[in-house]
């Protein structure tokens, strides 16, 4: 019990460094970039978020460029649709809800405005339904019902939780007016992999190396006609020996390339490299790795410890 409530402890602890590393990359953005950020809260995705906070500052005009593109319902025509219409319910939201000190568009009212659009119909009462009631609103969308209600008396009013699984049958009875987005790989210089390393025989230690696709930041360019995904992986491998040094090195580039339709199949899977070092005399090593994407700058060190018997 108590390595399981360590291993719990270590996992908050690491959610928690992320999330000060993303606050502290947030706080030191430029105006433009944050006011982005914050009127697009109820759209982005968690890795859209991740990835625009670590893309370099010159960057983030191509990446809000491409945020908007991927929601553009009809790509064909000059304007976005879907954007012309989200900055519409912002401002409508602000006008309709002016109650207390935030803007409309960041109280409930706002959000489900925002989300789903105008209510079909919808019933008022800032006196209260009954006499000693407080202030309530009753949206409809079709047959599906929210209530908002004004604790405070102050022009606030919060989304009742009893409202909250009818607003996933709205937005699915909607067909989901707001896009479903793919969520994009990590973002630039985030390379991640997992090590394993086995003693064979004849000294021979053999490598497995396994590099989430997802993890590998590409570049999108085009080739022989067709949308491409292109990086080089560089690897590098030494065996230090107990007194640390050097018996065996290794060091070799993985060029990868994909189709757009390549890309998203391989997405979720997972790039393994396998290499076997030696031979290497009996005793204990240290199997250092330095992998690092050459288009990113991005870099990630693993160290596996391996005994290497005599006579196997």
């Amino acid at each position: 019990m108590k390595r399981a409530g360590t291993i719990v402890l270590a996992a908050a602890l690491a959610l928690a460094a992320g999330g000060c590393a993303l606050s502290r990359l947030e706080r030191a953005l430029d105006p433009d970039s944050r006011e982005f950020l914050s009127k697009v809260r109820y759209l982005i995705t968690r890795p859209e978020r991740v990835a625009f906070l670590q893309v370099p500052a010159d960057e983030r005009p191509a990446f809000i460029e491409e945020f908007w593109k991927k929601r553009d319902p009809n790509p064909e025509t000059a304007e976005n649709e879907f954007k012309i219409e989200y900055f519409r319910r912002i401002d409508m939201a602000n006008h309709l809800f002016t109650g207390g000190q935030e803007p409309g568009w960041l109280q409930d009212r706002g959000r489900m405005y925002i989300l789903l659009g105008p209510p079909s119909d919808r019933l008022t009462y800032p006196r209260g339904v009954t006499f000693y009631g407080q202030p309530m609103e009753f949206w409809y969308y079709g047959f599906f019902e929210l209530v908002f209600i004004d604790d405070n008396w102050t022009g606030i009013y919060r989304l009742d939780p009893s409202s909250a699984e009818q607003i996933g049958n709205i937005m699915r009875a909607q067909l989901e007016w707001k896009p479903q987005v793919e969520d994009v790989p990590m973002a630039p210089g985030s390379l991640e992999c997992e090590l394993a390393v086995e003693s064979r025989g004849g000294g021979k230690v053999a490598a497995k190396i396994l590099v989430p696709y997802k993890a590998i930041w590409m570049k999108v360019g085009t080739g022989a006609g067709a949308e491409a995904f292109r990086t080089t992986l560089t690897l590098e491998l030494q065996a230090l020996d107990s007194a640390g040094e050097k018996a065996w090195e290794f060091k070799k580039e993985y060029p990868l390339s994909f189709t757009k339709d390549e890309f998203d199949k391989v997405l979720s899977q997972t790039f393994m490299i396998e290499v076997e070092a030696g031979p290497l005399k009996p005793g204990a090593y240290v199997l250092n790795l330095t992998l690092a994407n050459t288009l990113d700058g991005g870099k990630v060190h693993r160290k596996a410890k391996v005994t290497v018997e005599a006579g196997t």
